[in-house]
């Protein structure tokens, strides 16, 4: 799950650990883009919980070669851009040089963008007689942990357009339409996470009044990236797509067989699925063959948008997990939870130091995961 040290739906990390434990979910993974800030946080509310935690970053990694070739991986817009998961990092989390400063150096990168974007919002609404702007450093302190990301300004964008127009619908509505030079809005002033996405959409993708390029120093190889979590004691993980509403898979990903080859010659022995966006069928065709392959496959929820979805996990259009589904992904998070243990003592875990796998042994650390989580009760252990 995402939080609020990058963007989520949660309002705080208790807010994400509480909802958890409503819905009987008991091993949770921490999953923000670029930052570990949220690890101690995380480590003492799942301890006061009896949670066992799992923590993880994300990037967004660009595969030049895949770029020139107009290849689709992970991101049906943009061919080549690849977003990386690392699981089971080290809790205290430590990262040395040269890894901390590329760490740090793209995360500025990323902020820096986005404060270039606050900008040129603020230009449009003086050309639209706006009697107010957004106030970077206000965003900063008091809707984000210190990483500011494009839906923070939509979002900080959506409170203040309302306040302005005292929370009139109607005075909402003229307003926001103003500002999408002429687009009405679609979704009901009711549904904050829907009016935010449109405002992300209209204002902050290609083609809206305040989009702003990411440079090329915002994305990192993906190689870089791989050793980047492999130095931080994890393990590199590809996030599928997978298919979309209409079956459809990307470039890379529409050959089961191929892509598993592939991945393993790129070094990838972990993959994971959001499983909210696919086909129950389709996602139980492709995670038990990548199972059977050698992988550790596990699922999330993300929480990566306004939109608050339930912790407990289903596919697309509410659809439950079928049993071997469960079976996988409790397996894969065994694996990652002995992957942790094991680190921490200085051991190798599931990968060693030059992120190299034996799946052969694939079986020991769910064992020893299951035993790691049934056993803790709490994660005094890890």
């Amino acid at each position: 799950m995402h939080t609020p040290y990058s963007f989520s739906a949660f309002s705080d990390v208790d807010d994400a650990l509480d909802r958890a434990v409503a819905e009987e979910v008991k091993v949770v993974g921490i999953n923000d883009f670029y930052t570990t800030e949220g690890y101690p946080e995380w480590a003492d509310g799942c301890h006061k919980r009896q949670l066992y935690p799992l923590f993880g970053i994300e990037f967004i990694s660009l595969n030049e070669e895949d770029q020139k070739a107009g290849l689709r991986v992970n991101d049906p817009a943009n061919p080549g851009r690849t977003y990386l998961s690392g699981k089971g990092l080290s809790h205290p989390f430590r990262l040395e040089e040269p890894y901390a400063t590329i760490l740090s150096d793209v995360r500025d990168e990323a902020n820096r963008q986005v404060e270039a974007m606050c900008g040129k919002l603020n230009e449009l609404l003086r050309r639209k007689n706006c009697d107010f702007e957004l106030d970077l450093k206000q965003i900063t302190d008091e809707l984000t942990k210190g990483q500011v990301r494009e839906r923070h300004l939509a979002k900080a964008l959506r409170i203040s357009v309302y306040d302005a127009c005292d929370n009139d619908e109607t005075r909402i509505k003229e307003l926001l339409e103003l500002l999408f030079d002429g687009k009405t809005l679609k979704s009901s002033v009711d549904n904050h996470a829907a009016v935010e996405n449109e405002i992300r959409g209209n204002l902050l993708k290609a083609g809206g009044a305040a989009f702003v390029p990411e440079e090329a120093t915002a994305f990192l190889p993906m190689e870089t990236v791989q050793k980047i979590i492999i130095a931080a004691g994890g393990i590199p993980t590809y996030p599928f797509l997978a298919d979309d509403a209409n079956g459809n898979y990307t470039d890379f990903e529409n050959d089961l067989e191929r892509v598993a080859k592939q991945l393993a010659e790129r070094g990838f022995h972990s993959v994971e699925f959001i499983t909210t966006r696919n086909d129950v069928r389709l996602l139980e065709k492709y995670a038990d063959y990548l199972y059977e392959q050698g992988f550790v496959v596990t699922f999330g929820s993300e929480h990566n948008t306004p939109a608050m979805e339930p912790i407990e996990l289903f596919t697309r259009g509410g659809a439950p997990l079928t049993e071997r589904l469960m079976e996988i992904n409790y397996k894969g998070a065994c694996v990652i939870a002995a992957h942790q243990h094991l680190v921490k003592q200085g051991l190798n875990g599931y990968i060693d130091e030059d992120g190299n796998a034996d799946r052969s042994k694939r079986h020991e650390l769910e064992v020893l995961g299951e035993r790691l989580i049934a056993s803790s009760g709490s994660p005094q252990n890890i």
